[in-house]
């Protein structure tokens, strides 16, 4: 796909992104290799290739599913202004 500074300029502009003729050149460039790199990925025959999951092929260690920490919820309410039930009551800001 050719790009043009025009294109860089109307992408800038839908972007509402002030842009000079220096960085519109820049970007112009970075975004052409860019695409080119796209294409040459795209120019790879990936036919009868298995999606990978994961880019390594490792199992994660599991841990137990184990309570580690003793419940202090009645201790952190206890320094709430408002608790209802187990719940922190707060104001409301969406009317």
């Amino acid at each position: 796909m050719a790009l043009t500074l025009d294109d860089v300029r109307r992408v800038a502009h839908l972007a509402n992104i002030a842009i000079d003729d220096v960085e519109a050149e820049a970007t112009l460039v970075q975004l052409t290799r860019v695409f080119g790199l796209i294409e040459q990925m795209q120019a790879v025959d990936v036919a009868g290739i298995e999606p990978m999951a994961h880019a390594q092929d490792m199992v994660l260690r599991l841990r137990p599913d184990a309570v580690t920490e003793e419940d202090q919820r009645d201790l952190f309410q206890g320094i709430a202004p408002e608790v209802e039930a187990g719940l922190y009551l707060v104001p409301k800001v969406i009317e």
